[in-house]
């Protein structure tokens, strides 16, 4: 075989290798957590620090839902105009032809979903309360499937919900009935943290070997395993010959004890012993973006970095002990894995300790000049200027929060798409309201 021949076998047979890609959930699994929320202009930000970080898709909302579809719409313009430039964003519906009709109506232009339902006995018979038995969660997926693709969804994920706990036999029934009715991959849902590293690997392998489809691993830490089972999972994937795609979150925020953390997983997909270098990652990731974004997801949500969250945590890279220190300047792989460097760390941060002119939903036009001057950001009159000072009085009313510096900056270069953001129009109201009787 001549060099020509070989190389092109060799792109041939990288070509086959399944790959391993990131669909963060920040934006929906994320933001239901209780006690936490993200308004839409963080949100927004989120999906544009996702998109620079290269992640592959952002599930950035629920269509269904009244308040969140100016946002959603608003997002979709930013992927047209090629702000969002590669990354796709998805909604997440519930799996019935209804909720998927209203989606599209609301959201015409979304092009890829994710449809939900339980697939567990324990669901079946105590959720849905006699609703549905195993054939109608099966007729009704289908049944949504299909409304989506008659409605030019180009891909979709279908989720079984509760698969962990779900009888193997019957989550491969489903899946292969969600394949015929033109899904594109399945997403096998640990929705309790229910399972261990050995048992989804047992499982998804059974479950990709049967069915043929990529999966999708989506996993909660109810029991403090969920980056070890997402990475097991993603390798029961792609050891049964399918792609693998698996679901996280920014600093691991989710419903109860959180989901997979996006930088913890993307490190141990990276450098675990026999994963790293094995199977291959999307190799759009780019790991530099993780402080900036981990940083930004902290403070928009109001919950503190871990002192020791891998990668970003302020003692991740920190060593004191004798024999550490001595060990890590003598040559940093002694106690580091991997480099801060890699992670968008150590270059200096400014802190301003004298005066500040901030803006906020009260401020005036001077102090608001004086912000964006130190942003190196100029406008080319008065009016534009006044224009922009009123959008960043509503963000301030919206966020609640001072503004960022990334988020003054969007306001300023999209003003249009700000407002979309910003404007949340209730439903009429056509009931009087609840008397209130006092004891």
């Amino acid at each position: 075989m001549g060099n020509k021949e070989k190389q092109q076998s060799q792109a041939k047979e990288k070509a086959k290798k399944n790959v391993i890609r990131i669909i963060d959930v920040t934006n929906r699994d994320g933001v239901q957590t209780s006690r936490i929320c993200l308004s839409k202009l963080q949100k927004t930000m989120i999906n544009l620090y996702l998109d620079e970080m290269g992640i592959w898709q952002s599930e950035f909302g629920f269509p269904f839902t009244h308040h969140e579809r100016n946002y959603l719409n608003a997002n979709l313009k930013l992927a047209k105009m090629g702000v969002i430039s590669d990354m796709r964003l998805s909604g997440w519906i519930r799996a019935i032809r209804k909720d998927v009709e209203v989606a599209k109506r609301y959201v015409p232009d979304l092009e890829y979903v994710n449809l939900s339902i339980s697939t567990s006995d324990q669901m079946i018979v105590y959720k849905f309360q006699g609703k549905l038995d195993r054939d109608k969660v099966i007729k009704t997926m289908v049944d949504a499937v299909k409304a989506a693709k008659e409605m030019g969804i180009k891909a979709l994920g279908v989720n079984a919900e509760d698969a962990s706990r779900t009888d193997l036999n019957y989550l491969i029934e489903f899946a292969m009935a969600a394949k015929e009715a033109g899904a594109d991959r399945i997403r096998y849902c640990d929705t309790l943290g229910y399972d261990s590293p050995f048992s989804i690997y047992e499982r998804v392998y059974e479950l990709a070997k049967k069915v043929k489809l990529p999966v999708e691993i989506h996993c909660h830490n109810d029991l403090g395993m969920v980056v070890a089972n997402t990475v097991s999972g993603a390798k029961a994937a792609i050891d049964a010959g399918v792609d693998a795609y698996v679901n996280t979150t920014v600093n691991g925020i989710g419903e109860r004890a959180g989901n997979a953390d996006l930088v913890s997983t993307i490190l141990a997909l990276k450098y675990s012993s026999q994963i790293g270098g094995k199977y291959p990652l999307d190799e759009n990731i780019n790991l530099s973006m993780a402080w900036r974004i981990c940083k930004y997801a902290s403070y928009a949500f109001g919950i503190p970095i871990p002192i020791n969250q891998p990668g970003v945590g302020e003692n991740a890279f920190a060593h004191e002990s004798g024999i550490h220190a001595d060990g890590a300047l003598k040559d940093r792989r002694n106690y580091e894995l991997y480099d801060y460097e890699e992670l968008g760390r150590g270059t200096p941060e400014i802190i301003e300790t004298g005066r500040q002119i901030t803006v906020g939903e009260y401020s005036g036009i001077k102090g608001f000049r004086n912000v964006y001057e130190r942003l190196e950001i100029k406008f080319k009159d008065e009016k534009q200027a006044q224009e922009i000072l009123e959008l960043v009085r509503y963000a301030n009313v919206h966020n609640q929060k001072p503004l960022t510096e990334d988020e003054l900056r969007f306001i300023a270069r999209y003003p249009k798409i700000a407002r979309e953001i910003f404007t949340m129009v209730p439903p009429e109201i056509t009931v009087d309201g609840v008397e209130l009787y006092h004891h």
